[in-house]
């Protein structure tokens, strides 16, 4: 029985997958705790955010080209840095982005059905994992009618705002309420937003000629959700000011009932729950293909290494993921799951970029990007809330303490046919 996955994806389909996990996550679940972090420092904070997720973007993109395979950062650390550090890598992926669908799909929840939002969550995280057990293609054809639907939401929120009458520019400038630590917070809180363009890397194995496809899709996506969440933010920040942005709980839908637009309000609320749907669907997608890779390597039990006869998926490590976050959505706080989430995947690309450093000796510019992301990561993971480093680092922690207890897994096995394939 074959274990490849079927490269199917062009650089449209991994830019939309890319887009998927973003715009879900960002504007709609981050925006308000970062602006109350930051105050009249959010555009700042979203500028230093996007630098970082800029060195972390060409990082991946570089070392994706070289290692089209499965699992993202989890094979770079592995393969440039040794097995520890790309099981470090894997291990914080996983956990930190379960985290990530469990915020998501509460937040489905939140904006369906807020009574029932954790029955609406696991029924989310149900739905979606059928979808993807149905193969890379179906999944990246409705992420395509995801984003156009929630881009065109967003497009029409920042019209509305900019050209309605309680729009006042000089609520976007920097004032007495901004602070380096609260700038540096709301940084590594907006991070969580741009970390979607790792779907593109993590589905390595599934991309046609990823040596060219990895290198253009990943900026594309990073650059397009970067200008969608610029033109979302002037327009909401001047609107409702840094105050009643950072303690609203339903950020755009507040602004364009002040820009007096009550109509769009409705319309706001399903993009919310459409855009976070989208986020899921990817994130699960990215998930349950390090979780293979792992599995491939022994660091994970080698049944969800499977990969299905017909649809050509990791099925067990689908299947798994899903239930997984199944629970974890029926349980979790979704502003805790988003600092937690963003501790882990913070150290995820501080590994990415430390393996991009071993790449090219000769080439300056590159590594000099990949010292800024390093530095960049490690800098914003610790400026997050003290709780979220807390819970972060001590997960972190237990996993370093399985892999020495567990002897290191297979991974010599799982590189040598990896690399025989390339």
């Amino acid at each position: 029985m074959s274990r490849e996955l079927r490269r199917s994806l062009g650089v449209f389909d991994a830019v939309v997958i890319g887009l998927g996990s973003m715009v879900g996550a960002g504007i709609f679940a981050a925006l308000g705790p970062a602006a109350g972090a930051a105050g009249s420092g959010l555009l700042a904070g979203l500028g230093l955010a996007a630098a970082v997720a800029y060195c972390n973007a060409m990082a991946s993109a570089r070392l994706a080209a070289r290692y089209p395979a499965s699992g993202g950062t989890y094979v770079y650390g592995r393969e440039r840095l040794g097995p520890f550090w790309g099981y470090l890598a894997g291990w914080s992926f996983v956990v930190g982005k379960t985290a990530s669908c469990a915020a998501m799909a509460l937040t489905v929840g939140v904006y369906v059905w807020p009574e029932q939002a954790h029955a609406v969550a696991v029924a989310a995280v149900v739905a979606l994992t059928a979808v993807n057990y149905g193969g890379v293609q179906k999944s990246a054809l409705v992420t395509r009618t995801i984003v156009a639907v929630v881009l065109a939401v967003l497009a029409a929120v920042v019209v509305s705002c900019l050209s309605s009458g309680a729009a006042d520019f000089g609520r976007l400038g920097l004032a007495g309420d901004a602070s380096a630590g609260g700038v540096l917070q709301a940084a590594g809180l907006l991070f969580f937003a741009f970390a979607g363009y790792a779907r593109i890397a993590t589905l390595g194995e599934e991309v046609r000629d990823p040596e060219r496809t990895i290198p253009r899709a990943v900026p594309l996506a990073l650059g397009i959700a970067l200008v969608a969440y610029v033109g979302v933010a002037v327009s909401v920040l001047s609107v409702l000011g840094s105050g009643d942005l950072g303690r609203s709980t339903a950020p755009l839908a507040d602004a364009v009932r002040a820009a007096g637009v009550e109509g769009l309000a409705p319309v706001v609320r399903v993009a919310a729950a459409v855009a976070a749907l989208g986020s899921l669907l990817a994130l699960i997608l990215g998930v349950s293909r390090t979780t293979l890779a792992m599995a491939r390597d022994g660091h994970l039990p080698q049944g969800l290494a499977a990969v299905h006869p017909r649809f050509q998926v990791p099925h067990h490590a689908e299947l798994a993921v899903g239930i997984v976050v199944a629970v974890v959505a029926a349980t979790a706080d979704v502003r805790g799951a988003i600092g937690f989430s963003s501790f882990g995947v913070l150290l995820y690309y501080a590994i990415a970029n430390a393996s991009a450093w071993t790449l090219t000796p000769g080439l300056s510019s590159i590594r000099l990007l990949a010292a800024g992301g390093l530095a960049g990561c490690l800098v914003l993971a610790f400026s997050l809330p003290l709780p979220s480093v807390l819970a972060g680092a001590a997960v972190v922690a237990a996993g370093a303490v399985l892999y020495a207890v567990r002897g290191g897994g297979t991974p010599e096995g799982g590189r040598s046919r990896r690399m025989s394939r390339g």
